[in-house]
């Protein structure tokens, strides 16, 4: 049994990543739960040590390709996207007249450190980007990244035959619950009435019902209408015999017919001579 309803959830997001839309539709179909996000640094372990401490429920994470699967013990991982990756030099740099470059085109060129480590290193992205811009050295990134800090003072080029990212979103099991299972939903751009939602859609599910059981009615009055109606139709009961009667209907149908002289089936007597008295004559 999942956990109950959260009135808040959190969730962490690396630089690149950009949720505003899905912070959006959150804020359209639970406008009374509150959502709370925080950028992090580029680093996996550190997001996976705040979703097993309960710092966060959900992790937007940046690992390379098919790393998805080694990151599933004890959490549900679910691939998102794939990211190219640039080579981000200082404005004026050769790359900036290449459309994409491969690192033979970069050979001698000085590249920094671009794990989690060798960032904090430089200060974080933003200041590793500062330290570029200053024509120290290059730096590989992938290219959303690079786009997040927007520095003016610098240029990124696609890198030819680098082997891209990939961003994941992540949660432990233990921690699975329907509210984060809404936005996971929103996520993976399930509409509002999207029948694997948990609670959105919690009115409509009640609407259907109400609406299935009013059905029911409607079909239950008119099953008994009908079948009251064959009960006391034209062939059903003394009433149904004698209206035959009165218009000419077959003997023994309710009273006797009173058809012309001469007349119908329903007079009881035949054309012609009239009916013998049952005596013979001399």
């Amino acid at each position: 049994m999942n956990p109950p309803l959260m009135d808040s959830l959190t969730f962490l997001y690396v630089p690149g990543v950009t949720p505003g839309k899905w912070i959006r539709r959150w804020e359209e179909r639970l406008p009374d739960v509150a959502l709370e996000f925080r950028m992090v640094d580029d680093d996996v372990a550190a997001a996976l040590d705040a979703l097993d401490t309960g710092e966060a429920q959900l992790a937007f994470l940046r690992v390379p390709v098919g790393m998805a699967a080694a990151l599933r013990e004890g959490r549900f991982v679910i691939p998102l996207y794939e990211e190219q990756q640039a080579v981000v030099a200082a404005k004026g740099h050769e790359i900036q007249a290449f459309e994409e470059i491969s690192l033979e085109d970069l050979e001698g060129e000085t590249f920094f450190d671009n794990s989690p480590e060798g960032l904090r290193a430089l200060g974080g992205l933003e200041m590793a980007l500062e330290v570029v811009a200053s024509g120290a050295g290059l730096l590989v990134l992938p290219m959303p990244a690079a786009r997040h800090v927007n520095n003016p003072e610098v240029v990124a080029r696609p890198l030819e035959g680098a082997e891209p990212t990939e961003v994941v979103l992540a949660w432990r099991k233990d921690a699975d619950s329907d509210l984060v299972q809404e936005f996971v939903g929103i996520v993976r751009g399930r509409k509002a009435d999207s029948g694997r939602q948990p609670s959105v859609n919690k009115e409509q599910q009640e609407n259907a019902a109400k609406a299935r059981k009013s059905r029911s009615a409607t079909a239950g009055a008119f099953g008994a209408a009908k079948a009251g109606s064959k009960g006391a139709g034209p062939k059903g009961g003394a009433q149904g015999g004698a209206q035959k009667g009165r218009s000419g209907g077959k003997p023994g149908t309710g009273k006797p017919g009173t058809a012309k002289p001469g007349g119908g089936k329903g007079s009881g007597r035949g054309r012609g001579k009239p009916p013998s008295s049952g005596r013979k004559g001399r």
